[in-house]
């Protein structure tokens, strides 16, 4: 090692020279280590370059055609007929899936005579066969398979609803929804709106077994006014929580009839105190009206964030209560990198109320800062944990996206990731990797790649169409 001689009076002291920046080098050693600590070879070392933003899409594409990979992930088409906006998706059954289930972000249209949009699809694991079970929603998003075996689905617009399917793979003729605000389906035996859970822009669900549900308002701060709050965290808590088995009546779910509360960040150990500045540490639950739940969040001074987006349960934690993580997009062009969020909430179905001079006995819910973006590393929209080694994936919302792995905590000093790889970046600049899901193994995962110019391929079920692609070649990672 070079050094550098400082001579001092009648000593000479010699210090190390600093041979690199120690930050690249911590990069470094996260990619020497990738295959220990993610079961990944070795990381993408760069986005995929721009390409042409039209027309990039073709039939005789393969999917390494759409994505660039880190050394030893391959990826092949599940199929190329998904609807166009395929986003989250929902493995059915949960067990031991045959099938996906997918939300379909497009708007609520008349496609052909008499027919709406495609809502959801069931796609299958098999063959990749493509089939619509609904039809009529707008922006369909989040989406969720539920411990009784029903699937909860949701809609990415203001007035957007929550919608249950009592089974998916039953439905042989596509359900319609013809009034989204009253909830008219053409089969309310199979497909029924849920009106005890908030109205508001959904993404990101968490649902627990006893029907307990966390979602996140995708709102950006300053819509309504300059000075306007983001999107709120909400939870729902059945009336009658599900006590076991398969239900074989929607009339049967715990989101039949339950209340709606929204998290408000307090900022302080034992006394009601919140504002702008409160976005992280103690939090309470304060009761809203789910039929204008952005609305009354914003008027009892609920948290907001910048456009929370897709959430889910660290399935990995195993201290008391759940921990759920959400992506806060934010605006890259602005600067404001976006980042991850996570919240533990020890007593999920317990609400904690003031006393009449605002003190409060204990808190139970945490809101912490898990990752923060950078100039490369940004506007966060969808993720997953993977099953068996509990890290993050974070997938980006922008041309060329690129999909991150995110190491757990570890034993530091911080409570944020230890480190994050780049593993696939999309390679048709005008187009998005979303709705990310691993299998339940964690060795593979299913990608849509969102807003490809479709032009020069076919139509299926009179509307484009999106590439759903399954990626392998994960390894095991020792514990």
């Amino acid at each position: 090692m070079k050094h550098i001689c400082l001579a001092a009076l009648l000593a000479s002291v010699c210090l190390p020279a600093i041979a690199e920046d120690f930050g690249a080098s911590v990069d470094a050693m996260l990619a020497e280590k990738s295959a220990a600590l993610f079961g990944i070879a070795k990381p993408l070392a760069a986005s995929a370059e721009a390409s042409a933003e039209e027309g990039y899409r073709l039939p005789e594409q393969t999917a390494a055609d759409q994505v660039a990979l880190a050394d030893g992930l391959t990826a092949v088409f599940v199929t190329r007929e998904a609807a166009d906006h395929l986003d989250m998706m929902a493995l059915y059954p949960a067990e031991a899936p045959t099938h996906l289930i997918g939300c379909i972000e497009g708007d609520v249209e008349e496609i052909a005579a008499g027919k709406l949009n495609p809502a959801v699809q069931r796609i299958s694991l098999a063959d990749g066969k493509v089939e619509t079970i609904v039809r009529g929603t707008n922006s369909c998003d989040g989406i969720r398979t539920t411990a009784w075996g029903t699937v909860l689905f949701t809609e990415e617009d203001d007035a957007g609803g929550a919608y249950e399917i009592l089974n998916p793979l039953a439905i042989t003729e596509a359900v319609v929804i013809s009034d989204r605000a009253a909830g008219t389906t053409s089969d309310p035996a199979a497909v029924v709106r849920r009106m005890a859970l908030p109205t508001m822009a959904w993404e990101g669900i968490a649902t627990l077994a006893d029907g307990t549900v966390y979602g996140g308002d995708e709102l950006r701060p300053g819509t309504a006014n300059p000075d306007a709050d983001g999107g709120s965290m909400f939870k729902f808590l059945p009336a009658t929580p599900y006590a076991g088995g398969m239900i074989t009546s929607l009339d049967a779910s715990p989101y039949a009839a339950g209340r709606t509360y929204a998290m408000q960040v307090q900022c302080v150990k034992d006394k009601v105190q919140f504002g702008q500045g409160c976005e992280t540490g103690n939090a309470l639950w304060i009761e809203v009206d789910p039929t204008k739940a952005r609305a009354d969040a914003d008027a009892k001074a609920a948290t907001g964030y910048y456009r929370p987006e897709d959430l889910h349960l660290d399935t990995a934690y195993i201290g008391e209560g759940v921990r759920f993580c959400f992506t806060n997009t934010g605006n890259e062009g602005g600067k404001n990198f976006a980042e991850v969020m996570c919240v533990v909430d020890t007593a999920p179905t317990t609400i904690v109320a003031a006393d009449a001079e605002g003190k409060v006995e204990a808190m139970t819910t945490v809101a912490t800062r898990f990752i923060e973006g950078d100039r490369d590393f940004n506007s966060m929209d969808n993720l997953d944990f993977q099953p068996g080694t509990g890290n993050l994936y974070v997938i980006e919302d922008h041309p060329n996206g690129d999909i991150f792995a995110c190491l757990k905590d570890g034993a530091d000093r911080d409570l944020k990731t230890d480190g994050c790889i780049k593993m696939l970046s999309v390679k048709d600049t005008s187009a998005e990797p979303t709705g990310f899901i691993f299998a339940p193994d964690g060795m593979s995962a299913y990608v849509s790649i969102q807003h490809s110019d479709d032009s020069k391929m076919a139509k299926v079920d009179d509307y484009g169409t999106d590439d759903l692609l399954v990626i392998t070649g994960f390894a095991a990672v020792a514990k």
